[in-house]
């Protein structure tokens, strides 16, 4: 009697020790059909190698799961050819959303419109893919952030004189927009540029390459127009090096901290601040908005895309947001207590 209690026991311990392990191992099936529920986004950057776009996802992934979505990030280290392969690897994974920021947009243009032809819905961040039909085109206005650079110059160069004009990756559309505006802003003023250069791929010690190169041309210079913050810093560098930083203006854009940096200690003239927290989140909410199947350019969300922009073939939505002029007067203001960086930072080399 004593054996056959025991056995007993020992069957009713292994049944539920059973039952146990088929709950535990029909957990992760739930969750992962939960994952598979969910709206699922593919985010696709040029590189990390611009300080900003570090930002930018951190902002936009953080928005996006907060509206119940999951980003898939992937970066491409400045190859187009990889950033091909990871558009192709979104679209056979059937994404929802892509949101892509082209290193090239002509060579983007048949894999992104292979994934507007699954009925992927796609959205251009930044930087424009012509003639895809992309469902959204939001950035900063980039001829302004060019007009605005070219202002500052004629600020700090009342009398005129000799510039270089030293413009980032020939291949990104919006260095067009941001030249058109540089030039008009010069239109009628006494500043010659005598010098102009352009970084592939925004590589930044190609900027000081261009400075060497433009001061074989000539010494007498008074400012230097920078395609973003990053090539400034090789700009600068190369005038320090030629005792020349301090005294040439120097323009950029993007509000890197080591820019706001240079800023204050006098060696760079400005940068644009573009309210990249105000991009990323929209851009996040629009990419929810679209893959809900909702309407972007009427709906009844914060944000709509009431604008359009031409890709080159088609009419596009399209959303710009206005960038801010920041020197040292307005440091403060702008950068600091917009919380974009610290001021133990930002003055941290000024004693």
């Amino acid at each position: 009697m004593k054996k056959g209690r025991w056995t007993f026991l020992i069957m009713v311990l292994a049944l539920a020790f059973t039952a146990g392990c088929g709950t535990a191992q029909r957990e992760p099936e739930k969750t992962e059909k939960e994952e598979e529920d969910k709206l699922q986004i593919g985010l696709s950057f040029d590189s990390f190698v611009i300080e900003r776009w570090l930002r930018d996802r951190d902002m936009f992934v953080s928005t996006a799961q907060s509206l119940g979505a999951e980003v898939n990030v992937q970066v491409a280290g400045g190859v187009v050819e990889e950033q091909i392969s990871q558009i192709e690897y979104f679209i056979k994974k059937n994404m929802d959303v892509i949101v892509v920021i082209p290193i090239d947009g002509d060579a983007l243009y048949d894999v992104v419109k292979e994934a507007k032809d699954k009925g992927i819905y796609v959205i251009c961040y930044d930087r424009i893919v012509g003639n895809i039909n992309a469902d959204l085109y939001i950035t900063i206005d980039n001829e302004k952030v060019g007009t605005l650079m070219g202002e500052a110059l004629m600020q700090a160069c009342p009398d005129g004189g000799n510039i270089f004009a030293i413009n980032g990756s020939p291949t990104d559309k919006n260095v067009d927009e941001v030249v058109r505006g540089f030039n008009k802003a010069l239109e009628g003023s006494n500043l010659n540029v005598v010098y102009t250069g352009y970084c592939d791929n925004w590589l930044a010690e190609l900027a000081g390459n261009h400075v060497n190169k433009g001061l074989e041309v000539t010494r007498d210079i008074v400012g230097v127009m920078c395609g973003n913050d990053d090539l400034a810093s090789q700009a600068v560098k190369v005038l320090s090096e030629n005792r020349l930083a301090g005294k040439v203006a120097v323009v950029a854009q993007d509000a890197d901290l080591a820019a706001c940096q240079r800023i204050v200690e006098g060696t760079q003239e400005m940068t644009v601040y573009k309210p990249i927290e105000q991009e990323a989140n929209t851009a996040a909410e629009f990419a929810v908005a679209l893959g809900n199947g909702e309407d972007i350019t009427s709906g009844s969300g914060e944000y709509k895309a009431e604008e359009t922009f031409n890709d080159g073939t088609y009419e596009i939505p399209y959303y710009k947001i206005d960038p801010i002029a920041v020197t040292a007067e307005n440091m403060d203001e702008v950068i600091i207590d917009g919380g974009f960086h610290t001021r133990e930072d930002v003055y941290l080399n000024i004693r």
